[in-house]
């Protein structure tokens, strides 16, 4: 094989060692059929072929249920090397037959290496391959005796395929009432569109049908693209129920025909070159088409990222909110605030008393018993579960987002995780995370009271009111609104944000207030970013790793392919 041209179908062979359609997109199941059946014609045939241009010729006996295939083979080859039968399917594991001078080649596995050889008496195991050897079949050509591929076991029609993919030569038969079926046409449009070499055998001919069926099957050939394909008609004869061989006169046409391929070395080296040649045409529409479809996963991919980007963004959307709107000040929280401040009574004197106000804070902050613990941690445990509520909103929504796409349930369904639930709510971790994220929040805003404090004039009226104090005052500036509130429950949140904006201000002046609360705000926003960016991670690693390699490099290597096709090595099969 040249170098190039091996090189390329290596490079090809690498490039399809990965699972390119997980995905559950489009007509997936006949996009993975389609990379199955490349691969293996790469390992089974092209790779084999290429690096022995001159071993011996394979010839693939195929055709649907019933049609004789076994019986054929066996009488062929003179003897009973493959069983036939009336139970279908009858092929359970393919036989090869082929010459004694040619064992080694087929024992060995350079084609076919993904079956295990059998050898001697004996029905061969299903999953292997049976190679039998008679110097009734020539040397340099061996017949393979192929499942049905029209049967109704899944994986013999899968094998029939196989082989018939890995042939240099198809012999394929079918019978005077069964040669317009679809099924056939099928698999010999295929043999058309790669150049494969094919022979047709109709059996079971009644007398009177011979010609007007032969004239038609003629037709049929024509009409698609087959015409002068070598056409074998073999009479429909009474044998004997146990008989497993037609009479040597009825099959010695295909014998002769056979022999003559075996004997002309030459003819030998068309018929392989022709079929190889094909094969490595057809990379240039197959690949590409691989590659398309390829580029569909990832379109995919990139959709079912984007549905849990939009529903986690959604999230961080409903926590920003939820910052705005004074939710925070509820229940707890606004509690906590008036035993802070010492009364409730002093917040609905807030605007005509604001000094007075201060001033009592201040006596406040420095003789009453620590009632700041207490705020701090009702502020702590409202932040926390505001961050749960939206991470698990958010999980619901990615999960419904991708149980409505046939690509997202699949996905969901092979991680197991479709129906159990666990993937609809945040992750058991979050809450400790949770903590720790706002706990660090709360020491950086008292590192901003103490940074800020420590500046200009603002130190001792920063010390008279206590770092912590004044931490506490910018948190609450921080969620402090009316929006989201009803009732009495305005007044107190209108007094909380004016009172803790107006004691800062009284410290640092307005504009140091705005600039401490905005880096508050922005610091909160980045932390529970983080944590939401974990918890999406749930998500998108069912999605890491799951497609192959760039769709642009099949393209690439099947071009190297076809650059290098004009490679193709002469010889002659043995």
């Amino acid at each position: 094989m040249s170098d190039g041209l091996s090189a390329a179908l290596l490079e090809l062979r690498r490039q399809l060692d990965h699972d390119l359609f997980p995905l559950a997109i489009g007509d997936v199941a006949a996009d993975r059929r389609a990379l199955k059946e490349l691969t293996g014609q790469l390992d089974d045939y092209l790779l084999p072929r290429l690096a022995a241009i001159d071993a011996p010729l394979l010839a693939v006996v195929g055709g649907s249920t019933g049609a004789g295939k076994s019986t054929l083979v066996n009488s062929l080859a003179g003897a009973d090397v493959t069983e036939a039968g009336v139970l279908r399917p009858t092929t359970l594991a393919p036989t090869l037959v082929t010459h004694p001078d040619d064992t080694d080649w087929f024992v060995a596995t350079h084609v076919l290496p993904g079956l295990p050889r059998v050898t001697g008496r004996g029905r061969g195991e299903p999953g292997t391959l049976k190679v039998v050897t008679t110097t009734a079949v020539p040397p340099g050509l061996a017949l393979l005796d192929a499942p049905d591929i029209d049967s109704i076991v899944t994986a013999n029609r899968e094998l029939a395929a196989q082989l018939l993919a890995a042939a240099d030569l198809w012999l394929f038969v079918t019978t005077a009432s069964r040669y317009a079926d679809e099924v056939p046409w099928g698999f010999l449009r295929t043999a058309r569109e790669r150049s494969t070499a094919l022979a047709i055998i109709l059996q079971r001919m009644p007398p009177d049908a011979r010609e007007p069926v032969s004239r038609d099957l003629t037709r049929l050939l024509g009409e698609n693209g087959l015409a002068g394909t070598p056409l074998f008609v073999v009479p429909e004869l009474a044998l004997p129920a146990e008989s497993t061989r037609l009479p040597a006169d009825s099959v010695q046409p295909v014998k002769q025909w056979l022999a003559g391929l075996s004997a002309d070395a030459q003819a030998r080296s068309e018929v392989v070159r022709r079929t190889l040649s094909g094969a490595l045409d057809s990379l240039a529409v197959r690949v590409p088409a691989l590659a398309d479809a390829a580029d569909r996963q990832r379109l995919g991919a990139d959709e079912l990222r984007a549905l849990v980007d939009k529903s986690y963004g959604s999230g961080m959307a409903a926590f920003d909110e939820g910052m705005r709107d004074g939710t925070l000040l509820r229940g707890e929280v606004l509690a906590r605030w008036q035993d802070f401040i010492g009364t409730g009574d002093l917040m609905r004197s807030l605007e005509s008393r604001i000094g007075w106000l201060r001033d009592r804070i201040t006596a406040a902050f420095s003789g009453r018993p620590p009632t700041d613990k207490e705020l701090r941690t009702a502020l702590e445990s409202g932040v926390e579960s505001l961050i749960r509520a939206v991470a698990d909103g958010a999980a619901e929504r990615s999960v419904e987002a991708w149980l409505a796409t046939p690509a997202g349930r699949d996905l969901l369904e092979r991680a197991g995780v479709a129906t159990s639930g666990r993937l609809g709510r945040a992750s058991p971790e979050l809450r400790s995370r949770a903590e720790v994220a706002v706990r660090d929040w709360q020491g950086y805003v008292l590192e901003l009271v103490r940074t800020e404090g420590a500046d200009r004039r603002g130190v001792a009226r920063a010390t008279s009111f206590g770092v912590n104090g004044l931490g506490l005052l910018l948190m609450i500036g921080v969620f402090a609104s009316t929006g989201g509130l009803t009732g009495i429950e305005i007044g107190i949140a209108g007094g909380t944000s004016v009172l803790s904006q107006k004691l800062l201000e009284a410290v640092f002046g307005d504009q140091a207030v705005r600039k401490l609360t905005d880096n508050a705000r922005a610091d909160l926003r980045r932390r529970v970013h983080e944590l939401l960016d974990e918890e999406e991670g749930r998500f998108t690693s069912l999605l890491d790793g799951l497609t192959g390699p760039d769709p642009g490099a099949l393209r690439a290597v099947a071009d190297a392919v076809h650059a290098h096709r004009l490679e193709l090595p002469e010889g002659e099969a043995r």
